[in-house]
């Protein structure tokens, strides 16, 4: 593999607290040097023009379409709109068809993803046997397996003893639980948050609070076993006043969120836009505000796209029958960088949320641009402009509540071990 140097770039690694400009070279696919440094010479040159370099994001939350529902997506088309958004390391949710409950499967997934060249697929393990809730899986075996955490996807662990169980067995080989937070049979129906836009447009709702329940109790599971629990997807000012307190306690408690919960609120289903519904449903103004502060504070610690690829089909029904949820592999970033620019956070926070802070809770070796690193990257331009379109987005899946959205902030190229594979 030949060298590479990356010339005029602004490099952040919010890993190290770097932030300068100068130049990085890359040789054998890692990092070799980067700052400002005597480049060698006849070595073939990427030109940045100024543009900010930083680690490749490490998204922690996908759902892949592959296997079991391949007209959704497959990993080639989710690896392609992965790389237009700066993504080189993802965490795949094992509720597939069949769930990722056996070590084979874990093992598969990870191959499929070097396969491609282009993105790193960090599998999660299935916490009960087929994600139904019942039976615990083999969580050890898929721990030897790759598995870098243990969940059932978008189904929430109704039973405590279950989890109770699971946290106590995961403690000694530093095993986390990713729960789902909404607690199901306040949950099981509805489709939009609860109040005055739920009743005017004649949906089924969840009550906020539904999200609140689940975190306290589990919080309460995690400070009596000692486990370490991760809410994904946290969307309510009460459920993340519960996650602040816990960690003020010292409890093995994190939680991660998603771009529609701090860019949208619930007015965005608009006459029952179904593009617009998700899981959790879009919250109130009020909880989307909490959640920006949550961002800003250090209550969140990650940023995931919460990618769910949906056929068009799935999605041209009423609201109520629709299918939740929305695509997010190539807005993940300028979503976040939405944020910096509001004032919301500064640049290498927001980067933080979305490199070095998902690594380290997945225990992955991504996220930094440290020397003899994998030379995993994402340039982009922080004031490029460009418009989110349905129907143009990389990749098979279009399913976006994004879609006419103005951005600024675009990726103009991703390199995967030192390989362009974008831009």
């Amino acid at each position: 593999m030949s060298d590479l140097l990356i010339t005029d770039v602004r490099l952040i690694d919010p890993a190290a607290g770097l932030d300068a400009p100068g130049s990085l070279l890359v040789r054998d696919g890692c990092i070799a040097d980067l700052g400002r440094f005597d480049p060698p010479e006849g070595v073939p040159h990427f030109a940045g023009g100024g543009a900010v370099l930083c680690p490749g994001l490490v998204d922690m939350r996908v759902s892949l379409g592959e296997p079991g529902f391949e007209y959704r997506e497959t990993i080639a088309s989710a690896a392609e709109a992965a790389a237009a958004g700066g993504i080189t390391t993802l965490a795949a949710l094992p509720d597939s068809a069949p769930a990722i409950d056996d070590p084979a499967l874990a093992y598969l997934l990870r191959a499929r993803g070097e396969e491609t060249g282009s993105v790193t697929i960090h599998p999660y393990g299935a916490l009960t046997r087929g994600c139904r809730g019942e039976d615990m899986a083999e969580l050890f075996l898929l721990h030897e397996a790759g598995a870098v955490g243990f969940t059932d996807g978008r189904r929430a662990i109704a039973s405590a003893r279950l989890m109770r169980l699971a946290l106590s067995y995961t403690r000694p080989f530093g095993g986390r639980i990713i729960q789902f937070a909404e607690e199901p049979s306040l949950a099981q129906g509805g489709c939009a948050t609860e109040g005055e836009l739920a009743t005017r447009l004649g949906l089924p709702a969840i009550p906020a609070a539904a999200e609140a329940i689940m975190v306290a109790r589990d919080i309460r599971l995690a400070e009596l076993t000692g486990g370490a629990v991760h809410f994904a997807s946290v969307s309510t000012a009460e459920a993340l006043a519960l996650i602040r307190a816990a960690k003020a306690r010292g409890l093995n408690v994190t939680a991660d969120t998603a771009p529609p919960y701090f860019d949208l609120n619930e007015t965005a289903i608009g006459n029952w836009r179904t593009y617009s519904k998700l899981s959790p449903p879009l919250r109130q103004e009020s909880d989307r505000q909490a959640v920006v502060a949550a961002l800003a504070d250090g209550t969140i610690d990650a940023v995931a796209s919460d990618h769910m690829p949906l056929d068009a089909d799935d999605k041209r029904l009423p609201f109520a029958q629709a299918s939740a949820g929305g695509t997010g592999l190539a807005t993940l970033l300028s979503l976040t960088l939405a944020q910096v620019h509001g004032g919301t956070l500064n640049l290498a926070h927001a980067l933080a949320l979305l490199t070095a802070r998902p690594a380290a809770l997945l225990g992955s070796p991504a996220g930094t641009l440290a020397k003899g690193a994998a030379a995993d990257l994402c340039i982009f331009q922080l004031d490029q402009a460009w418009q989110v379109i349905s129907g143009k987005l990389p990749g098979k899946a279009q399913n976006t509540p994004f879609d006419g959205r103005a951005l600024e902030g675009r990726v103009v190229a991703t390199f995967k071990a030192g390989r362009r594979v974008f831009g």
